[in-house]
């Protein structure tokens, strides 16, 4: 049965609980590809076979496992197609990432959006190591070559920016729940 035999109140309620998981879904896709505008193709196809696949969804399940589950597959199948070898995982690194944390773990919208805060307090040259390495998909060799820098520095900036990113992240939700 495709999505235009399903009940059309069931596809609604599906593609609702895709649009409410869709920053849960955009991190942990994160966490898997570091090339941004990657993710959102693999955000989506998920979302079109979310949607193909509605009519197999049963209410009360596990809308998160269900979901988390064809992104990886998608999310392996961009990595195939779109990533040089050497900036690849094997599908058994994906898959050990995927068990380490359940899907009801992954950043939540609030994390998301105080990390784009938090991008907004970095140093400029930490943002540039930061933007270089997770939102263009360079590798340390390249950003140490674009930069001037060797490549240990690269990576000294990378730990020191994401200590940062953390620490702040993390003081915003503690200041929140105050």
């Amino acid at each position: 049965m495709s999505s235009l035999d399903a009940d059309p109140d069931h596809l609604t309620h599906v593609q609702g609980l895709f649009l409410q998981n869709l920053p849960a879904l955009r991190g942990f896709l994160l966490s898997l590809v570091s090339d941004f505008s990657l993710v959102d193709d693999i955000v989506q196809e998920t979302f079109l076979t979310v949607t193909a696949k509605a009519s197999g969804y049963q209410r009360g399940s596990n809308f998160r496992a269900w979901t988390w589950t064809i992104a990886r597959f998608k999310a392996l199948q961009a990595i195939e197609s779109a990533l040089p070898l050497e900036q690849r995982f094997e599908a058994d690194v994906v898959d050990a990432l995927c068990a380490h944390q359940s899907a009801e773990t992954w950043f939540a919208e609030d994390q998301l959006s105080y990390l784009t805060l938090c991008l907004k307090s970095l140093a400029p040259k930490a943002l540039a190591v930061i933007e270089l390495r997770y939102q263009q998909a360079h590798l340390p060799q390249e950003i140490a070559r674009r930069m001037g820098w060797t490549v240990d520095s690269v990576h000294v900036a990378l730990s020191r920016a994401r200590v940062v990113l953390r620490d702040c992240i993390t003081e915003r939700m503690a200041s929140e729940r105050l």
